[in-house]
């Protein structure tokens, strides 16, 4: 008769294996009943632009619907600073509780690791993507007082007078910067960068003629359009913008180096890393639900801006393919931020 060993026996295997059950059930039950609770007071939400600038828009209309669909408060606090890698940066060292969030764009999540020597956080490391809110062209817009009336022109100008133009940004390491410094480096002219914190003042500067070009999303270049104080160049699409249809592609300009040319402006909202799934999930569903609101969607295409949404996955996707697309780009600008 064979005697069965106690000390790998059924039961005493199952006494071994109890704790680690246990632990695994009362997380289980942990982040079940935080998400079940999620959200039980007010949440704070910091856009790293100013009132007024793209992000905000997108923030302000989404803002009552959150609000419905979270049963809570959702506060917005502007935090342009530092080319929004401050705001960035204090949700990343923020609690992992769902609470904090930020709404960013590429220049803090895919620029800045190859701009910045000593950038305080990593962003697919220190942040949990949440969902990727719009995805639009820039448009290159100019002085009205300019004498030019495409991209061709506009090249043709930087290249007769080295350094003599100015190009307004949105702030340093934004797609606004980038895009231009782009231009430059293929096509082998030079204007001289003019960062602002946010688009309303570089959008002022450029009316006043304090700079004579700028890249930026359409939200508050549209209406200076309108009332003639700037005019179109391009967008910098690969394929015309559907909200713009009579406004040409970079690559269309019919300057060589610029063919195939396409970099767009994008934004979404992250939480810190370690913010438990189920949080992130319900976040992410009522994101959705607010961005696909029919009147949200009217007030951003209003605005000039396309509503993405989507997973958390295909969000941080296009932050890890812009920052390896754009990495040699930024390095043959020569584009450095101390």
């Amino acid at each position: 008769m064979t005697m069965q060993n106690p000390h790998t026996s059924p039961r005493r295997q199952l006494l071994r294996l109890l704790p680690a059950l246990l632990s695994l059930s009362a997380g289980l039950c942990m982040s079940s009943a935080h998400a079940q609770n999620f959200p039980n007071k007010q949440i704070r939400w910091i856009v790293v632009a100013p009132a007024g600038s793209s992000l905000d828009v997108i923030a302000r209309a989404m803002q009552d619907k959150l609000k419905d669909n979270l049963g809570q408060t959702v506060v917005i606090e502007n935090k342009p600073q530092a080319g929004g890698t401050l705001g960035t940066n204090e949700v990343a060292k923020s609690a992992p509780d769902g609470y904090t969030w930020v709404m960013s764009y590429n220049g803090p999540l895919s620029f800045a690791p190859h701009l910045y020597p000593k950038l305080p956080y990593q962003p697919l490391k220190d942040l949990q993507p949440v969902m990727t809110t719009t995805s639009q062209p820039n448009v290159i817009a100019v002085n009205a007082q300019l004498p030019v009336s495409n991209m061709r022109e506009a090249i043709a100008l930087m290249k007769t007078s080295p350094g003599k133009y100015n190009f307004a940004s949105v702030g340093n390491g934004s797609s606004s910067h980038l895009t231009m410094e782009y231009i430059k480096a293929v096509t082998n002219t030079y204007a001289v960068h003019i960062p602002f914190n946010g688009s309303p003042p570089a959008v002022m500067a450029t009316m006043s003629g304090e700079t004579q070009f700028m890249a930026s999303v359409p939200t508050v270049i549209a209406p200076q359009v309108k009332q003639g104080r700037l005019k179109y160049l391009a967008v910098t699409s690969a394929h015309r913008y559907p909200l713009l249809p009579d406004v040409p592609t970079v690559a269309e300009s019919g300057v060589p180096e610029l063919k195939g040319f396409e970099a767009l402006a994008w934004n979404g909202v992250l939480v810190a890393a370690g913010t438990p799934r189920d949080v992130v999930d319900r976040i992410n569903s009522a994101l959705n639900s607010a961005i696909h609101d029919a009147s949200v969607k009217e007030r951003l295409k209003a605005a000039g801006l396309e509503p993405v949404g989507g997973t958390p996955e295909q969000f941080a996707k296009l932050i890890h393919d812009e920052s390896i697309k754009w990495a040699p780009i930024i390095k043959r600008s020569g584009a450095r931020i101390d």
